[in-house]
């Protein structure tokens, strides 16, 4: 099983972070995607890089494994965070939009009255970006944050986003 980081190419704070995991050693270029999409791997983690919205992303961990064979154990999607305060912020948070009726369209992904499974590794990444940014001094100035779930996209597997 593989862990499948996602990014996009039109995000500065999701192509940001992808660029500095593909400094690091180890990693080469992965298998071919169909959908126009890039991807490249590290031991068990596959990162992959694509031009469209992350939160219009349905199913890309059924489309991954469907490409490659490779079943998916988690998703971990790298994107921008914004906020109506303007104030900076590291957050992680669950998918989904639960709170929305049926008859309601999710203004950003996903479907209606339906949450995903939240990624495992969402509290040991915040308590990590505290720590991080207590260390790096972005405190007070920046936000780090534990979001309620909001938006898309649907997966059928642990999935959580980070954001900038």
């Amino acid at each position: 099983m593989v862990v499948l980081v996602v990014a996009t190419a039109s995000d500065p704070a999701s192509i940001g972070p992808a660029a500095a995991f593909l400094a690091m050693p180890g990693w080469s270029p992965g298998p071919p995607i169909p959908e126009g999409m890039e991807s490249f791997t590290n031991g068990n983690v596959r990162l992959l890089k694509h031009e469209r919205s992350i939160v219009a992303e349905d199913d890309l961990d059924r489309r991954w494994q469907e490409a490659t064979g490779e079943a998916v154990s988690e998703v971990i999607f790298l994107s921008k965070h914004t906020a109506v305060s303007n104030r900076p912020a590291l957050t992680v948070h669950p998918i989904g939009v639960p709170h929305l009726r049926e008859d309601e369209t999710p203004p950003q992904g996903g479907r209606p009255g339906w949450a995903g499974v939240p990624n495992p590794r969402i509290g040991p990444w915040f308590r990590l970006m505290q720590k991080v940014a207590a260390d790096q001094g972005l405190v007070p100035e920046f936000e780090i944050t534990l979001e309620a779930t909001h938006h898309g996209p649907l997966t059928s597997t642990p999935t959580m986003f980070v954001e900038i």
